[in-house]
């Protein structure tokens, strides 16, 4: 399950013992810090017994069950309940009693009238309402329940590490906002053409991942980190890019390896098929391992601005949010109105001065307003 993986806790166990499984079958799930794992049968075989129940938390490489490969399998149809019998049908209802008689309508043309009022008498004023009870109010609103639900192995990692960063780096948050209409127009043009000829949709993700890149090797010490036990900084020449995916287990974020190398195409590839393992459980701990900067787009959900917090052991991060259609000033002094995103970057003060922060975000944002930047690598 990796190197940095020495325990998890047991979430399933779909078999019980004496039941037959085949060769790949999940016989337990697996919960560590990071993914769930499968426990798969390695082959054919009866299920004599599992070591551990939901809940347990059990090392890596112990036995978790034992498995007899000499079993055979069960005939088809085996085990089967037989059919139920038909029930029977339900006797009819009695018949229903007849409607009692109504009483004969009044003879036309004879109505009596309503007795006058006695006279010298008048009708009494109504009560007043009763005052008003504020104690009755409140104890009438409803029930107020509360439910618990334990954390997830992965949830308590998340917290412990969100907590880590806070309590190690000197986190600053620097902003600047990008007129997205530039490479919105870019898209609309050549999306089709791109989808048909690398068979992904154009978003926007890619564009920031070659914009951060070229930013990265125009500020190494973004890409850099601090080694606390040696007292060094760490440059590392090569650029991992991690992207925020959600899954159904919470955010995870897997690694775009070398992004240096990787066209606009890759990347979209890339991305894609790390969504897809996410939505289906399947995102190996390699594909999260490692990353020397990460990019978190927390605009898909509708943020306008926020404070990203670091992955340690990286030094900084990206915030991408909404694009909003907001009044500007252009070059000429009119006011228009242009689509807007507000860009943060958190970092290590510790590491990253901040002529060195805000210069690697006016480069990003200035590679999103030109796409063309990217193309002659200016």
């Amino acid at each position: 399950m990796g190197d940095s993986i020495t325990e998890g806790t047991i979430v399933d166990i779909p078999v019980a013992p004496g039941d037959f499984v085949n060769v790949d079958d999940v016989v337990i799930v697996l919960e560590t810090d990071k993914v769930s794992v499968d426990i798969r049968a390695p082959e054919d075989g009866a299920v004599v017994e599992i070591h551990g129940e939901v809940d347990d938390v059990v090392e890596v490489g112990s036995a978790l069950y034992r498995l007899d490969t000499d079993a055979e399998a069960p005939a088809d149809g085996a085990g089967e309940a037989p059919p139920a019998a038909a029930e029977p049908e339900p006797a009819a209802a009695p018949a229903a009693a007849p409607a009692s008689t109504p009483p004969p309508p009044p003879p036309p043309g004879k109505t009596t009238p309503p007795p006058p009022p006695p006279p010298g008498r008048t009708t009494p004023p109504p009560p007043p309402p009763p005052p008003l009870n504020v104690e009755s109010i409140t104890t009438t609103l409803g029930t107020r329940p509360e439910r618990r639900s334990k954390m997830s192995r992965m949830r308590q990692r998340v917290a412990s590490r969100l907590k880590e960063s806070q309590n190690t780096a000197a986190m600053l948050t620097t902003f600047q906002e990008v007129d997205m209409g530039n490479f919105m127009e870019m898209r609309v043009r050549h999306k089709d053409e791109f989808e048909k000829k690398h068979g992904v949709k154009l978003g926007f993700m890619s564009v920031f991942v070659k914009a951060c890149t070229s930013a990265l090797q125009e500020v190494p010490a973004i890409n850099a980190y601090i080694d606390d036990e040696a007292k060094e900084i760490v440059y590392r020449d090569y650029c991992d890019v991690s992207v925020a995916v959600a899954s159904p287990n919470g955010l995870v974020v897997p690694v775009l390896r070398n992004t240096e190398y990787m066209s606009f195409a890759d990347v979209e590839r890339t991305i894609a098929l790390f969504g897809k393992k996410a939505r289906e459980g399947t995102l190996a701990l390699d594909d999260m391992t490692g990353g020397t900067f990460t990019i978190s787009n927390g605009g898909v959900f509708g943020s306008l601005m926020g404070t990203p917090i670091i992955n340690q052991p990286q030094s900084a991060i990206l915030g991408m949010h909404a694009t909003k259609m907001r009044a500007v000033v252009d070059e000429k002094g009119n006011v228009v109105a242009r689509p807007m995103m507000y860009l943060a970057l958190t970092y290590d003060h510790r590491l990253i001065d901040g002529r060195e922060g805000v210069t690697f975000l006016k480069s990003v944002a200035d590679k999103i307003t030109d796409p063309s930047r990217l193309v002659f690598d200016i």
